[in-house]
């Protein structure tokens, strides 16, 4: 506590460089690293529900994920074909 207060009044703080804007929170990087995280913690509550709730073998909950990304893989091959054939 001591030093965060002689931090704050012996003013060391001015000599510490400010955060790049790469790494400043409202930053495209940072941006896309929440939304990763976001969707990391999505996809682990529902093989929580998948295995806990439903009562799906572990490995069915891999073959569930598994399908889901071969399924959204294909819908975003179409739809980038779609849209590149003019």
């Amino acid at each position: 506590k001591a030093a965060f207060i002689n931090f704050i009044s012996d003013e060391e703080w001015k000599s510490i460089e400010p955060v790049s804007s790469w790494f400043g929170p409202s930053s495209f990087l940072m941006s896309s690293m929440s939304a990763l995280f976001k969707l990391s913690m999505w996809i682990r509550h529902g093989h929580g529900y998948l295995t806990e709730n439903l009562g799906i073998p572990v490995w069915g909950s891999y073959a569930v994920f598994g399908l889901a990304t071969l399924f959204l893989g294909m819908v975003l091959g179409l739809v980038s074909e779609a849209l590149g054939a003019d």
